[in-house]
């Protein structure tokens, strides 16, 4: 079967799919941006679900993820991963935001999930170059759907125009 890759400009958190990723900061306590927004929308259960994480393994760091309940949202689940922080390129940033991408993926398919709602992971405050960014968000979906069965749908929900329109060049190169 042929996984739907698309873009989409939308509030991920009213998305009813399987899995939405968070694109949460280290603590996984809640932040600003996609991570405040999550938390808001979906209420007191997932920031429950994270504590009990940090109280079993620490925080969760960079490219790694973790999987809560989604609480209120449409969603079933939430995947919180943490991007890197944009260091001018040097420091391993496209290799972490790649595992982002693959781990998030990964956690998604060993809880049945068959869809699952990305954000822009660290083109906000962490100031990853958003055309560098979707480069390597969809060249790592793209290689995980590529050896991996079982999604059926995969959307790049961006928030804002400039995010929407960089992924879009990406998916249509």
């Amino acid at each position: 079967m042929q996984t739907t890759l698309q873009a989409l400009q939308a509030d991920i958190a009213k998305l009813p799919v399987d899995a939405i990723v968070n694109a949460a900061n280290s603590s996984l306590m809640g932040g600003g941006g996609v991570d405040g927004a999550i938390h808001r929308a979906g209420g007191p259960a997932i920031l429950e679900d994270c504590r009990r994480i940090v109280a079993k393994q620490g925080g969760c760091k960079t490219g790694e993820a973790v999987i809560t309940t989604a609480g209120r949202l449409p969603a079933k689940f939430v995947i919180h991963t943490v991007g890197p922080v944009w260091n001018g390129g040097h420091k391993q940033e496209a290799e972490k935001l790649a595992n982002c991408y693959r781990n998030s993926l990964q956690l998604a398919v060993e809880n049945g999930c068959r869809s699952v709602a990305f954000p822009c992971i660290s083109t906000g405050v962490y100031g990853y170059p958003i055309a560098e960014a979707a480069k390597v968000a969809v060249a790592s979906v793209k290689a995980f759907l590529e050896e991996n069965e079982g999604m059926e749908s995969v959307v790049m929900v961006c928030f804002d125009g400039e995010n929407y329109e960089a992924i879009q060049a990406v998916l249509n190169a």
